[in-house]
């Protein structure tokens, strides 16, 4: 049975574990404002970027012109997946989910060798112990990463892609739903296809690009049709894969900031099971205590 001042100690590490998962539970909080605030601010872009890449390569097909590399496809003998995965954990199941829906795809739904290209350390960790082999590996991507610091992501995509290496990128990461609610999400990123949702499409959201009306405006761009095509499709690769991680972080500080809730009133929890406790042991230290004095007392005047 504990002492009291073994239950005195415990009962001061809860609280002191208390107090950390408090503080990271209000800098999680604080975090994940901004990076909901960025994906918000983002999704319209890459909405209206696919658009324009649609109508563009819509016209270049029916004129006979070959497309962009990068939306020409082929059968799939060989596929790439971009795992998007944290560099930290105490973040809930967040990280485990994304392994989870990666290793399910790399097993029973691609019916192709598979690379790796993973973006967060413990993804990274997990596909080098189980031996997957890696394309690349990007991690210190920090908690407000600029469309610059993805670019080295988006061109090993693309190179492997048109150099052959791969018939189809697929994206792995966590959609944000909203704060109790972070999404597994697989979408194929290359060869782009902005018509299509879900995992065989480019957008993973819930717009699809709609087809252009007969009474569509007709734009004329400049220097030409193909020229713009192919600025715009890289564009769109690199910020596809930008939006990617920072729904990604959206949900990486929440699951956090829950987690952390959810460790704080555990450790309360804990505090006050073990102050009672405590209190229990030491009514029965005192009673014992007495009950010897009184006992003591009576051997003598008898």
């Amino acid at each position: 049975m504990p002492s009291t001042r073994d239950i005195r100690r415990r009962i001061k590490s809860a609280k002191n574990i208390s107090q950390i998962t408090r503080a990271m539970e209000m800098v999680a909080a604080s975090r994940m404002r901004r990076a909901q605030q960025a994906v918000v601010a983002g999704r319209p872009y890459a909405e209206k970027i696919a658009s324009v890449i649609f109508h563009l390569s819509a016209r270049l097909a029916a004129s006979g012109d070959d497309l962009h590399p990068l939306l020409q496809t082929r059968p799939i003998k060989k596929a790439t997946v971009v795992m998007i995965t944290a560099d930290k954990g105490l973040a809930g199941a967040l990280n485990t989910n994304i392994i989870r829906r990666t290793t399910r795809f790399i097993l029973n739904e691609a019916d192709a060798e598979v690379n790796v290209v993973a973006v967060g350390r413990k993804g990274r960790d997990f596909m080098l112990r189980y031996g997957r082999p890696l394309v690349a590996e990007f991690t210190n991507l920090g908690d407000a990463p600029g469309i610059a610091d993805i670019r080295a992501i988006a061109r090993v995509a693309a190179d492997e892609y048109i150099a052959g290496r791969t018939d189809a990128v697929y994206i792995v990461y966590t959609d944000f739903v909203n704060t109790l609610i972070q999404k597994p999400t697989l979408y194929r990123l290359l060869p782009t296809d902005v018509r299509l949702e879900g995992e065989e499409g480019a957008l993973p959201g819930d717009n699809p690009v709609e087809p252009p009306s007969d009474d569509a405006v007709e734009y004329i761009y400049e220097p030409g049709e193909a020229e713009v095509l192919a600025q715009l499709v890289p564009r769109y690769i690199e910020v596809r894969l930008y939006q990617a991680v920072l729904e990604h972080l959206a949900s990486e500080h929440s699951a956090r900031m829950v987690a952390m809730r959810n460790a704080t009133q555990s450790a309360k929890d804990m505090i006050e099971d073990l102050t009672l406790a405590y209190n229990k042991l030491r009514q029965a230290n005192i009673t014992r205590e007495i009950i010897e004095v009184s006992s003591g007392a009576s051997a003598l005047t008898g």
